[in-house]
């Protein structure tokens, strides 16, 4: 079920004048990759942590983590997305935020993840070793308030090569490469930490699948340029939030990108796909593939909308929820006990092509869609 990719020996080395790597040369053309049919992929995990809901689902494991990686390996996906940033001293770890808390005799202490050391980061939450306490990890949520990481089923923080170690081997990494929002980099500070990923995936990927995603247009143009083994995808919100930046502002912008530096697809906000669905006809065109994310790939009949208008995958939260949903929406129904048609075990599992919709019916659910986007 899973992608297979083709490795090299070892990622490849950089020529001196790696930092005019583009100027003057044609701009490449995006080669094909498709994902194994339709793909549900696990966000974080089996899900993301969104501490102050009254859900219990999205506090049931710890997100970004080696237990919360192998509990979506439990179902029939693909892939699993999840966030990678890297240490002070070049160590790629998986963890989303910018900022990571602790609180320490009653004072709320904040550190920016890529100050720190690899020990320094390790020490929050739960330990490896069990005799050790680690520091008490908090989290702030969008309305500024900084709350304990309480989940039901914690584990410890990881690394990159943690991951790929102890995760079954043949669930496939979404790897999105995180970078702060209001930080211009330089060109040579992505290269080191791009390099310090790509030394970690060449090393422990061995034929794991793997896509590299990131909402950074430079680094993600980058990525492919430093690599020709594994596809990489822009991440764009499609202008539900507008960026300094205007290549983040729209999926015609994030089409662009893909062009310009090659890449293989695009991962949208599932909103902006349904505000502009002509965008994917123009992505197919293009020869890209394309992903959503968001809130309401969460919601069964969102996700199979999606199905029918030819997006690729969804990265979802509730994976048990959405595969059971998406199953009974895409498989071929079992034929009547008395039907002349083989028995019902032979249409196990067996999945229906795609239906066909007129124009006006796919404009009609699109209208339905845009209702519920805005309650």
């Amino acid at each position: 079920m899973a992608l297979r990719t083709v490795l090299v020996s070892d990622v490849p080395s950089l020529p001196e004048s790696v930092y005019g790597l583009s100027e003057g040369l044609e701009l490449s053309k995006p080669t094909s990759f498709r994902l194994p049919g339709f793909s549900v992929i696990g966000h974080r995990g089996i899900g993301m942590n969104v501490l102050q809901s009254s859900d219990r689902r999205t506090r049931g494991v710890k997100e970004n983590s080696i237990l919360s990686f192998n509990s979506a390996a439990k179902y029939p996906i693909d892939f699993i997305e999840f966030d990678v940033q890297v240490t002070k001293d070049d160590y790629p770890v998986i963890f989303h935020d910018d900022f990571i808390y602790s609180e320490e005799n009653g004072i709320v202490n904040e550190s920016r993840v890529t100050d720190l050391s690899l020990s320094e980061f390790l020490l929050y939450g739960p330990q490896k070793e069990t005799e050790k306490i680690g520091k008490t990890l908090m989290r702030k949520s969008k309305e500024g308030k900084v709350l304990k990481w309480d989940v039901d089923l914690d584990d410890s923080l990881c690394t990159l090569q943690e991951a790929f170690e102890q995760v079954e081997q043949t669930l496939g990494f979404n790897i999105e490469l995180k970078f702060d929002d209001q930080t211009v980099y330089e060109r040579e500070f992505l290269v080191h930490v791009l390099r310090s990923v790509l030394q970690v995936v060449s090393n422990y990927a061995k034929d794991r699948p793997v896509i590299f995603s990131s909402f950074q247009p430079d680094a993600a143009k980058l990525v492919r340029e430093l690599q020709s083994t594994y596809p990489v995808f822009f991440l764009t919100d499609a202008g539900n939030e507008v960026h300094n930046d205007e290549r983040r502002n729209s999926l015609e912008e994030a089409i662009q990108v893909c062009l310009e530096g090659g890449l293989q697809g695009i991962v949208s906000e599932v909103k902006g796909v349904f505000r502009n669905p002509a965008a994917i006809s123009m992505i197919k065109e293009s020869n890209l593939s394309l992903l959503t994310y968001g809130k309401l790939n969460n919601v069964g009949e969102a996700v199979y909308m999606q199905y029918v208008m030819g997006i690729d995958g969804v990265i979802v939260d509730f994976v048990e929820e959405i595969i059971q949903s998406t199953t009974l929406m895409m498989i071929r129904p079992p034929p009547p006990s008395s039907s002349p048609l083989p028995s019902p075990s032979k249409y196990d599992d067996v999945a229906i092509t795609r239906p066909e919709f007129s124009q006006k019916e796919i404009s009609f659910l699109l209208k339905l869609l845009s209702q519920l986007i805005q309650h």
